[in-house]
């Protein structure tokens, strides 16, 4: 069952999933239009998953349920990838492939392979102040306090 994202408590399950490219105006509402239709038929053992999405930068899917209500299982959990799956081959793109880095360069956002971003900071293109996005956070909390952050407030820390 599709809900508001700002009505989801804080404590709900995100997935992240970016993409390799940025999306078109029309191919992200065609995205929305999708990733409602499929929200609203999504369930676990055949109870409805409270569930919603935020698309941001024309590149990013966030999809959120909220685990006190119905928690999402394995099968439902294979169905939203299989879904997410359904987009990488309508579009063209990569959206499960963890191994890249997504990250700022002033008003652009710029999406490289992990071994290129380390090469970056070696070459000191990018700094602990860059910011970068975690797509490791795990609810709506860390999502809201710690996506978008410097590079040396995530995982990436480790590169610097």
């Amino acid at each position: 069952m599709y809900v508001p994202f700002e009505n989801l408590p804080e404590e709900s399950k995100i997935w992240i999933y970016q993409s390799n490219r940025k999306f078109s105006d029309a191919e992200f509402s065609e995205i929305e239009t999708a990733l409602q239709f499929f929200l609203e038929g999504w369930a676990a053992h055949g109870t409805s998953l409270v569930s919603s999405y935020q698309l941001k930068y024309n590149r990013f899917i966030i999809i959120a349920v909220d685990q006190d209500v119905q928690a999402a299982t394995g099968c439902s959990i294979d169905s939203s990838v299989e879904f997410i799956q359904s987009l990488e081959q309508k579009y063209a793109v990569d959206l499960l492939d963890k191994m890249n880095v997504t990250f700022k360069l002033g008003e652009h956002i710029a999406h490289k392979p992990l071994i290129d971003f380390k090469k970056m900071v070696k070459d000191k293109a990018v700094t602990e102040n860059t910011i970068v996005f975690n797509n490791l956070v795990n609810n709506i909390e860390e999502y809201n306090e710690s996506w978008e952050v410097p590079a040396i407030d995530s995982w990436h820390s480790r590169f610097f």
